[in-house]
């Protein structure tokens, strides 16, 4: 039997990234919509505790974010498209704070797997920051991913299950709408 990596097919290349930017509920709505990303699971990262719960986190003394793990496919999306869309659904600025959501499990962050990664949202900080894209400076943190753990099943695909819960209709469908508005040719066709 041929092995199947010399079989002339091969499996699509794909990466995988972190991103935290308050409430997982939001940014989870918005990149499932994105074209290219292939797999978003709200989770907990960057933390101390091992499998740590919602509750753990909650209290903001696990050291874990709030976090959607993407898994993308850079042929359809790049790292750069898909940062855009991350800076512009969150205030960067803003430590350990979403709006009414405050704590450090709330914090902005870019958490990577490959020094391209890193580099790359490193040079995009940078060039917001130089362009004076926000009023205040950013605290955007990039780290390696690490002690990730996914979050509990009720959290995953919350808002598509939820749509009419006040938190969903209130603050998470605007920022699905925001999205749908500006990044017209990243949604998914089918979505």
């Amino acid at each position: 039997m041929e092995h199947p990596s010399t079989s002339g097919l091969s499996a699509p290349a794909t990466e995988t990234i972190a991103l935290g930017g308050g409430c997982f509920w939001c940014t989870e709505a918005i990149f499932t919509r994105v074209r290219g990303v292939i797999d978003v699971e709200n989770g907990y990262c960057n933390g101390h505790v091992k499998r740590p719960s919602y509750e753990d986190v909650c209290t903001g003394e696990t050291g874990h974010a709030e976090v959607v793990r993407l898994v993308y496919d850079p042929a359809q999306v790049s790292l750069q498209q898909l940062l855009g869309v991350f800076f512009s659904i969150h205030d960067p600025t803003t430590l350990n704070r979403q709006g009414n959501d405050v704590g450090p499990q709330y914090r902005s962050g870019v958490y990577t797997t490959t020094a391209e990664q890193e580099r790359v949202a490193c040079e995009m900080i940078a060039d917001l920051g130089q362009g004076r894209v926000f009023n205040a400076p950013i605290v955007t943190e990039v780290q390696p991913l690490s002690n990730y753990w996914p979050a509990e099943d009720y959290h995953q695909d919350y808002f598509e299950h939820h749509p009419e819960q006040s938190y969903c209709a209130f603050v998470v469908g605007p920022k699905v709408d925001k999205f749908r508005k500006h990044f017209v040719g990243l949604l998914k066709p089918t979505v």
